[in-house]
């Protein structure tokens, strides 16, 4: 079910400038796959908040949930075709995104790294 969309990634990022092997996107890819299903993950928690009354607190920002930039949908849960792609779409993820994602990996003594919010997140 997946394998073709997987390969459909895997040929637009390798024909990337740059990008010589497999390996030199793999980094990215993974980061995208996981940002796909911390959207999803987060969705269930808020939705499974919100039926026993309580609230729910995201560990990403909206601006940056892959909802939002990857897959965005008007309210009426139509595709938005009028939403980032191409050059504006890729200037996002590399200008915004990942530095908005390397400030998880905490500079400050008292800072929670990512993988540990993760961690206490997933045992939620």
């Amino acid at each position: 079910m997946f394998e073709q969309t997987f390969k459909n990634i895997d040929d637009i990022l390798h024909k990337d400038a740059g990008c010589g092997s497999e390996l030199d996107y793999v980094e990215q890819t993974s980061w995208i796959l996981f940002l796909k299903y911390l959207d999803d993950l987060e969705k269930d928690k808020e939705t499974a908040a919100l039926l026993s009354g309580k609230t729910y607190e995201r560990i990403i920002e909206s601006k940056f949930r892959w909802i939002t930039w990857a897959a965005p949908k008007l309210k009426n849960g139509n595709v938005d075709h009028n939403a980032m792609t191409g050059d504006d779409l890729v200037d996002f993820v590399n200008s915004e995104l990942f530095p908005y994602l390397k400030k998880f990996k905490g500079s400050a003594e008292n800072a929670i790294p990512l993988n540990t919010k993760l961690v206490k997140f997933s045992q939620n």
